[in-house]
């Protein structure tokens, strides 16, 4: 392409950005990243890494901050590990977190990344077939409290990213002392119940405001397929005492 109209792309891209609106595939960078920034966000603990796609989008969208990633299930684990051992900012634990530390049985997917401490109901199965659990694993579990404590995060300058496939509610339990300080966090909401036991998106968003921390956007994730409803999505939360410019 030639390098004028490359130009004017860049520039329309530019204009319809600050509008508020992507003519881009990078909303991950143009409006997630760009919020960190904002947020004053150096830090990332990544609950549920599976092989490490969360860290390697930051990567891509030019995060430069700091990565712990939490993954628990072996095979997704060294592929986490392979791409953080390449990082000297990413550091990579093979864990579970939950309510408590201890031992925590993992149902593990066909498809990985749907792998869930809680067990799955027929409409997640129906709607995505290759999620059907095809084993478990007892697996080391931590907290949210522990990992900050051990590797000396900075809660008011760090994003806690949930993805744990129905499991929230324990991880937000194992955090209550860290909880109300994190500058931001993100996680994954069901809009309907797809694994047994899980808290949906009206709790989850409740229990962070209760912490201070509001909904900024939404990204829409898993569809069902027959009546293309939307059935979970990634929210992004901000603390709310917390000016920008």
């Amino acid at each position: 392409m030639p390098t004028a109209a490359v130009r004017a792309i860049g520039q329309i891209r530019s204009l319809v950005n600050r509008a508020g609106f992507d003519l881009t595939r990078e909303n991950f960078r143009y409006r997630f990243v760009h919020g960190l920034a904002q947020h004053g966000i150096t830090a990332v603990l990544d609950i549920g890494a599976n092989t490490g796609q969360f860290g390697r989008a930051l990567r891509r969208a030019k995060f430069a901050g700091r990565i712990v990633s939490l993954e628990p299930l072996p095979a997704a684990f060294e592929e986490l590990l392979t791409h953080a051992r390449a990082d000297a900012h990413w550091t990579a634990e093979r864990a579970a977190v939950s309510d408590h530390a201890g031992a925590l049985r993992i149902n593990v997917a066909g498809n990985s990344v749907s792998s869930s401490a809680l067990p799955m109901l027929d409409r997640h199965a129906t709607a995505a077939p290759g999620s059907r659990y095809v084993a478990t694993q007892d697996v080391v579990a931590t907290t949210v409290d522990d990992i900050v404590t051990r590797h000396a995060l900075v809660p008011e300058s760090t994003l806690l990213k949930i993805d744990v496939q129905g499991y929230e509610k324990s991880v937000l339990d194992g955090a209550a002392n860290s909880l109300p300080g994190f500058g931001a966090v993100r996680t994954e909401m069901s809009l309907v119940a797809l694994y047994d036991g899980q808290a949906l998106l009206p709790e989850i968003i409740e229990r962070l405001g209760e912490c201070g921390l509001d909904l900024w956007f939404v990204e829409p994730g898993f569809v069902e397929p027959g009546t293309r409803r939307l059935l979970q999505l990634d929210g992004t939360f901000f603390r709310r005492d917390v000016g920008v410019a």
